[in-house]
């Protein structure tokens, strides 16, 4: 593979790194760069700079994504894009995808410093708001561009103060035009960390990611009676938080007899939340995760059967709604092959896995061939100011991105 024999510039691409990671730092290393926020203003105009010096043809939609736009011989044709996004956690890390962005810009450097021309333009993106921690649900940039949520369902999200995504995006200057969006993909490839430990714990340099588990998310309401604590026997009693004990353990069982099932209870939330009131009303969240639809929807299906009868037996009233369905995406064999191939050839260990998370290549797939490089993330942790991919695994990894995206975009 020609691009084998190119190498990163490793100390310039710490540097950039360094720069991105002084803008929103917290006191513990971290990152606070919520989306459409003054931090992420920052960084977006720092990107736009860099995008500047290297030539690139900066441009910008109505949803806010980023794009630098290196052209190529045939430049009206369909684009090679790479990239992922920039905005962080409340107290989140300094790489998670902000690698993805800033390796893209190092393999474009080093392809204008050897002056090497590609078949296909190559445009690196920078999409708005993929974590979701400021406006609800996460990847609206890239699921905007994919058609999966309409632009008047994204301007209406809202943080928690009540401000619209179309405000935010209006004052930090960032409200760019719809005929911006990139539109003919011919393939796209993401670069991120793994934000789990497979990798970390095989000793694994590179995750060749063979798609993204389909996710489901069901808020649980169990309707009882508010009462005193005092007066009111145990046997005429609704508690609404009993069954709810239950339930939690019956989501374990189901889960740990199903292979591959992940099954979390994120919130949890308790009326009237008084130490002498028997609670009248429980709501909880279940996020449901598998690599096999059609395992997921029968997992919950199970589910909601095992719930209900829990809640007949202590003769409570059960609401359950699905609030979040997202079916699994598998990326492209000749893209995961070609990740494949680069790392042996640059003698890189590696190993193929599913993504847990979801990441704006999920979208990106709608439009056109996809692939995903994932790197360790230490002892797995993410989305945390602890969280660490080392620098030597960072340098393989941009290697190999470079690599893949030389020979994506020099295919007809």
């Amino acid at each position: 593979m020609e691009s084998t024999k190119l190498n990163i510039n490793k100390s310039r691409l710490l540097e950039t790194i360094n720069i991105s990671s002084s803008i929103g730092s917290t006191r513990n290393g971290g990152l606070n760069r919520l989306a459409l926020s003054g931090e992420d203003k920052i960084v977006r105009d720092q990107f736009c700079d860099w995008l500047i010096d290297e030539g690139l043809e900066v441009r910008v939609d109505d949803l806010g994504n980023i794009y630098g736009r290196r052209a190529g011989r045939n430049n009206s044709g369909p684009v090679t894009a790479v990239g992922s996004h920039l905005d962080t956690q409340p107290c989140g890390g300094r790489y998670d995808g902000v690698l993805g962005v800033l390796i893209a810009l190092e393999a474009i450097r080093v392809l204008n410093e050897q002056n090497i021309e590609t078949e296909n333009p190559i445009e690196i993106i920078n999409f708005t708001n993929e974590e979701g921690a400021r406006f609800s649900p996460p990847m609206l940039g890239s699921g905007g561009v994919a058609g999966v949520f309409t632009k008047e369902f994204i301007y209406n999200s809202k943080d928690i103060n009540g401000k619209s995504f179309k405000q935010a995006l209006q004052e930090i200057g960032y409200m760019g035009e719809e005929k911006n969006r990139i539109k003919t993909v011919k393939n796209f490839v993401e670069l991120h960390i793994e934000q789990g430990p497979i990798l970390d714990q095989k000793n694994k340099t590179i995750g060749i990611v063979e798609g993204i588990q389909g996710m489901s998310w069901l808020t649980v309401k169990v309707i009882g009676e508010t009462n005193h604590a005092g007066p009111t026997p145990m046997e005429n009693r609704k508690d609404a938080i009993v069954p709810v004990g239950k339930m939690i353990t019956k989501i374990n069982e189901i889960t740990q007899e199903i292979e591959g099932l992940k099954t979390t209870i994120g919130q949890l939330n308790v009326s009237p939340n008084i130490s002498n009131v028997i609670p009248g009303e429980v709501e909880f969240t279940i996020d449901i995760r598998h690599k096999n639809d059609e395992i997921r929807n029968h997992a919950i299906d199970r589910l909601k059967e095992q719930l209900s009868t829990i809640a007949l037996l202590h003769k409570v009233e059960l609401i359950i709604q699905t609030s979040w369905d997202s079916d699994a995406v598998i990326f492209s064999p000749v893209i995961t092959n070609m990740i494949s191939e680069a790392a042996d050839q640059w003698n890189y260990s590696s190993m193929h896995l599913f993504s847990g998370p979801g990441h704006d290549a999920k979208y990106m797939s709608f439009l056109g061939d996809t692939g995903m490089i994932f790197l360790p993330s230490i002892n797995g942790i993410s989305h945390n100011e602890a969280e660490l991919t080392l620098d030597d695994d960072i340098e393989k990894g941009a290697n190999l991105l470079l690599s893949v995206l030389l020979k994506l975009a020099n295919t007809k």
